[in-house]
């Protein structure tokens, strides 16, 4: 990319239906600006799931050179998103006991819990990708959000754990290196597209992010601040637009036209005599479609995507008063842009809903395309890049105030520093002491390499990387 001062940060949301890849930074008021975007049609992917490498990958690159044309910068590294029906999440409490209870608790331990979760037994194929602690427990104190600096010999944590196919992932990484990128982080969809829609103020209330896109809806529910639930239904909008291709007889791309132009999740507003004429193919006769029906096929599917977005909400325990979500429901997405889902989902499940856009932490003047729901996630990724970016730099930052400080030493140990750098008479004896400098050098370099005390997202973003480099 061109040298900048600010932090430029690139997202790739590799959806079902497209692929978008979108360029931005932050301004001098911490708000996000949006610089260049790119979108492709997706082509090899199916509810969330790459199913055509070669067909993916000119997606990408597609998508990669408008956006490159629109900014202006060379793009190299991208935030990439995961979802798919493969995805799938469990609760789990573990704990350990510590050696010393008369030190207080520190970072070593929690990893240390961190990593015995990891070590659970999943099904073949599957790995754990994502380990969030919750509530934590000391001894007999429980409902800690934050355990270091606290005395006790056991240390105990709720964790919601994140499970997806290896396989999966990793034909994600082929695509994006095959199209001459590097994965600077991988984070899930509906954490993306929170960062993106949701204000703090709801976290902290309660509220369930519902993300409609193309081939599957995503669920990510939060309270106190704190992911307590997600989930992937493998329906969405794509399922809608083929109930209407097979409903009314025609074709796809007619029938995807009908639905955004004319489509509405409430059959009650459209009268029997509201009717549109479909161009008939090949110099056919005009197909006469009647809204009523229309409205009938998209509610019928609609209705059966959130009744099963409020059982995953009832599992989770939205019904219990420690659990209640006072925010109610946040959609957003591409399906969201739905005529009349809004209310039709307060209907079904009794909760306050709102549209979600992506104006939270956006700058002031950009284009209401960029703002809409189904721009979410690309947004989300930007955010959680430049996230990853400003960690690396406080890191770098504490390095150099550490450098500072050891050059700061008292007299004498500068003297015996500055014994070891002068050029002694006897050669042999030089050689001797610039290999033991070498040998003294080297633990130096190997504890310099970059492992900034980075978020749970980044530790497991990391983790991934790592191992799809590996198995490469």
């Amino acid at each position: 990319m061109k040298k900048t001062n600010n932090k430029i940060a690139v997202g790739l949301d590799i959806g079902t239906t497209k692929i978008v890849v979108m360029v931005g930074q932050k301004n001098e008021h911490g708000k996000l600006e949006i610089i260049g975007v790119g979108r492709s049609k997706s082509l090899g992917v199916h509810r969330g799931v790459v199913n055509n490498i070669t067909q993916t990958i000119n997606s990408i690159k597609e998508a990669v050179a408008q956006a490159e044309s629109d900014s202006g910068y060379k793009i190299t590294d991208v935030t990439v998103g995961i979802a798919g029906q493969h995805i799938r999440s469990l609760q789990h409490s573990d704990y350990i006991t510590r050696n010393n209870f008369e030190e207080v608790i520190d970072e070593e331990d929690i990893k240390k819990l961190i990593n015995q979760v990891h070590k659970l037994v999943m099904l073949p194929g599957e790995e754990i990708i994502h380990v969030l602690p919750q509530e934590f427990k000391v001894d007999s104190d429980g409902d800690i959000h934050e355990p270091m600096g606290m005395y006790g010999s056991r240390l105990e944590a709720n964790f919601h754990v994140v499970v997806g196919q290896i396989t999966s992932i990793k034909n994600i990484a082929r695509c994006v290196k095959s199209a001459g990128l590097n994965l600077a982080g991988i984070t899930l969809e509906p954490i993306a597209s929170s960062s993106a829609s949701l204000s703090k103020e709801e976290k902290e209330a309660g509220v369930a992010l519902v993300d409609i896109g193309g081939g599957t809806t995503d669920i990510a529910v939060f309270k106190d601040n704190i992911i307590r639930h997600t989930s992937v239904i493998p329906f969405g909008g794509n399922v809608i637009s083929d109930d209407i291709k097979i409903g009314c007889s025609i074709i796809e791309k007619q029938a995807e036209q009908l639905k955004v132009k004319f489509g509405s999740a409430w059959p009650g507003e459209n009268k029997e005599t509201e009717i549109v004429a479909i161009p008939g193919l090949r110099g056919r006769e005009p197909k006469e479609i009647s809204l009523k029906k229309l409205s009938q096929i998209i509610h019928a599917r609609v209705n059966e995507i959130l009744e099963q977005v409020y059982m995953e909400l009832r599992h989770y325990g939205c019904e219990e008063e420690k659990k209640k979500l006072i925010a109610g429901i946040v959609l957003t997405g591409g399906g969201s842009k739905l005529k009349h889902i809004r209310q039709l989902t307060e209907y079904l499940t009794g909760l306050d809903t709102r549209i979600g856009y992506s104006n939270e932490h956006m700058a002031s003047g950009q284009s209401d395309l960029i703002n809409s729901p189904e721009y979410a996630t690309a947004v989300g990724l930007v955010l959680k890049g430049i996230e990853k970016l400003e960690e690396q730099e406080l890191y770098f930052a504490q390095k150099e105030d550490e450098e500072f400080t050891t050059e700061s030493l008292p007299t004498e140990n500068k003297a015996e520093q500055n014994s070891l750098t002068e050029q002694p008479l006897n050669e042999e004896k030089a050689d001797d002491k610039k290999v033991d400098n070498k040998k003294s050098e080297k633990p130096e370099r190997e504890q310099s390499s970059f492992k900034p005390k980075s978020s749970i997202f980044s530790k497991w973003t990391d983790k991934f990387i790592k191992m799809i480099n590996e198995t490469e």
